[in-house]
């Protein structure tokens, strides 16, 4: 058994299946089930909660998010990761461009912090357009968006992308003929299912909106600090700083850094009370 995980690679195709010869990656499926698990998850808490926004806003909210997800994902790649960046800003149209020597190849290389940005953008702009508060359409997603992280580094890990660093740990997987950490599946539980453990349990005792907002990106950017200490920097940068420090550990340290302000000025200057603590 044993033998099988650490070989497991070896055993299994990154590619489901394909239609009309287009390859259909378990990667793209585990993004699909992230989106909608999210999506029904803050349906059901919204309903279970009895939380102040109608089903056709929360439809109308997760449109615009993963428009900002998706262009804001694959921008900060393209600015922040890439080593073809000079390229995809002399050429836009192909930053989206699927196809590659006429064969479909899909879209590669997607950076969590740029899809974030996307995704308050979009945020702010829905809730300007629809004159609803958004902190909490932000506290909202806060509880509902780590639930899709667990099905998204899923994907990464059967995609064979994102891969750990090298160890002699039994659990270790075999990647480029060495053993390395399965650190995607570490990033699963930090960023995923641990982050949003505390904040289900936490949006009970949330005492201002927003407040679960900023303590998702504090949480987050301390679990992805964790996390990117077993797994193996972008090829293309390398380490940042003093051989150690990542571009994902600079960008979550400016995460943490900038979440902890807005939590503090929350704290002091806001007065505005969190929908779950006016409820509960």
């Amino acid at each position: 058994m044993i033998e099988f995980w650490q070989n497991i690679y070896s055993h299994f195709n990154p590619v489901a299946f394909e239609i009309f010869s287009i390859k259909i990656h378990w990667y793209g499926i585990m993004y699909v089930l992230a989106l909608v698990s999210a999506y029904f998850f803050a349906k059901w808490i919204v309903k279970k909660d009895n939380l102040p926004i109608s089903g056709e806003i929360i439809d109308d909210y997760f449109f615009w998010v993963e428009i900002g997800v998706i262009l804001g994902a694959r921008l900060g790649y393209i600015i922040f990761y890439s080593d073809h960046t000079a390229y995809y800003l002399a050429n836009p149209l192909q930053i989206f461009n699927p196809f590659s020597g006429g064969q479909f190849v899909g879209i590669s290389g997607m950076s969590y912090h740029g899809a974030l940005f996307g995704f308050v953008v979009a945020s702010i702009l829905f809730a300007n357009k629809n004159n609803i508060s958004l902190k909490f359409l932000l506290d909202l997603s806060a509880i509902s968006v780590p639930i899709g992280y667990i099905f998204g580094r899923i994907g990464n890990f059967l995609n064979q992308e994102l891969v750990g660093r090298e160890t002699d740990v039994a659990w270790g997987i075999k990647v480029y003929d060495s053993m390395r950490h399965p650190s995607q599946l570490y990033e699963a539980i930090l960023e995923g299912l641990v982050l949003f453990l505390f904040l289900y349990w936490y949006r009970t005792k949330s005492k201002l909106s927003g407040e679960l907002a900023m303590l998702y990106g504090l949480g987050y950017g301390i679990a992805r600090f964790i996390a990117e200490l077993w797994r193996e920097p972008d090829i293309q940068l390398g380490f940042i700083l003093f051989e150690k420090v990542t571009m994902g550990q600079i960008m979550s340290i400016v995460m943490i850094i900038i979440s902890s302000i807005a939590l503090a000025i929350l704290y002091k200057n806001s007065s505005e009370k969190s929908y779950w603590n006016k409820i509960n």
